[in-house]
Formats: structure tokens, sequence, C-alpha cells
């Protein structure tokens, strides 16, 4: 089983100091509540967060209701820390892992999240092999950072640690090959208030009416026009894709 490269678990040891707590919890409030949408069918028991961040994620989970019986991996020690100190009622167990190894037996889980996480990874097909293993249905979301033109962008990608590309088609393509069975999808735009955030704080871009209002009316008509035009123009404009998928008994006939 490989490990996740040195230099990238430095990189991201120390990552999460809380100074963008507030961030973090406005993405993760939107990335919680796909989940819970995608799996509103079913009752999940046990549920593992694999790649849990600072745990913002699980916040809104423990807080819903989502499952009595949370735990979570993560390769950042400071990360860990923070899902510790979040003394969230509902967590059992938080772990920091190596990337690829997952420290629990066969079907330990009914459900395992893996949020945000996939185009991080090096191995793709090794970690879903991995998260197969432990539950039999897996939850994910990625961005849907693919655009024309996105290889000149590779520095702005590769600065928060993006080495991976999806489309809707694509990630369907590979949970596919990878013999999952896809239960429940969703494509979504980001919110207003977290583009908002971003363009005036993050950026620190000078606030203004006319810019509010264009951000408005940019999500709004996207989302018209999406409802208009149907499922392929929908998953153009998104910005994220989130899949429930099941594990299948049968075994894929590859050639």
């Amino acid at each position: 089983m490989n490990k996740v490269t040195g230099t990238i678990i430095e990189s991201y040891d120390n990552f999460y100091t809380g100074s963008e707590s507030r961030w973090r919890m406005l993405c993760a409030k939107a990335k919680a509540q796909n989940l819970i949408e995608v799996c509103k069918e079913n009752r999940f028991q046990k549920v593992l967060e694999v790649g849990a961040g600072d745990g913002s994620i699980l916040h809104y989970l423990n807080q819903s209701g989502f499952s009595p019986e949370l735990y979570a991996l993560e390769i950042s020690q400071s990360g860990v820390e923070l899902i510790k100190n979040r003394n969230l009622r509902n967590l059992v167990d938080v772990q920091v892992f190596d990337g690829y190894k997952i420290p629990y037996p066969d079907d330990s889980f009914d459900l395992v999240i893996l949020s945000h996480v996939l185009e991080h990874v090096e191995h793709e097909r090794l970690l879903i092999r991995e998260l197969k293993r432990v539950a039999r249905f897996i939850a994910i979301e990625v961005p849907l950072d693919y655009r024309f033109g996105v290889d000149v962008r590779i520095k702005h990608f590769l600065s928060y640690g993006h080495i991976n590309m999806y489309t809707p088609t694509l990630i369907r393509f590979l949970l596919q090959t990878e013999g999952l069975t896809i239960k429940s999808e969703k494509t979504s735009l980001i919110l207003p208030e977290t583009t908002k955030y971003n363009e005036f704080v993050n950026k620190n871009a000078p606030k203004s009416a006319f810019k509010a209002l264009k951000i408005d009316l940019e999500y709004y008509i996207k989302k018209a026009l999406g409802k208009l035009l149907g499922k392929n123009r929908t998953e153009k404009f998104a910005n994220a894709y989130t899949v429930l998928t099941e594990r299948s008994d049968k075994k894929l006939k590859i050639f």
C-alpha cells in the first residue's frame, strides 16, 4: 500500500491553525448539506470521514444528527487536534493516518465520506479501493475545477493542492470503473454568501452594492438556465459534484 509522499504530509501537518476557521465553516455548511441530501434515503449507524480536515463538516453532521457514531481520519496532526477540541457529541474516534491505509478492519462502517479530498490524492484508485474495503457505501464530493484552458492555471490549482481535475462524467467514470454503483447524485453552485466572503474578505476586494448584486445575479441566472436547459448545462455551470455510491458485489471485468 502506498503512503502519501513525505513532503505532502509536511505541507499539511501544520495547515490547520484555526486562522481561517470562519471561512472553512462557511464552506463546510454547504458541503455537509450536500452530503445529507444525497444520503437522505438511507440511515447510517457508523460513519467515517476520511480527510476530515479541521472537522468543520463533522460539526454540521453531528449537529444534524446524521449518524449516532462518527469517526475521523486526517493526515494533518493540526487538523486532528482541532477535531478533538470540537468535543462533538457523536464523535467516537479520530486518528492521524498515512493517507491511504485505513486503520480499521473490513466492513467496519456503513458509510465512508470523502469530501474535497480526491482532488488532492496522488493515487486515487488505491484510496477508493481502501474505502470499499471498510464500507459498503461511499459518499464523495469533488470540486468541478475543469474548464477549457485549465492547463494555463496550473500554479493556481497547485497553490491549494489540487492535482486532479474532474467533471461529473469523469468522476462517474472513475467510480464506476472501480465497481461502485451510483445511488444518488447532485451538482451545486457556490452560494452567493460564500462567493462574497471570498471576494470581500479573503481577497480583500473593495466592497460595493454593485459587485454584491452581480454575484447574486450570476448565481440565480446559472441556476435558472440549468433548470431550463437540462442536466448537461446544469453540470457545466456547477462548482461541485456530490455522489452516494454503493459497493458492487460483482467483480469488475477488465478486457
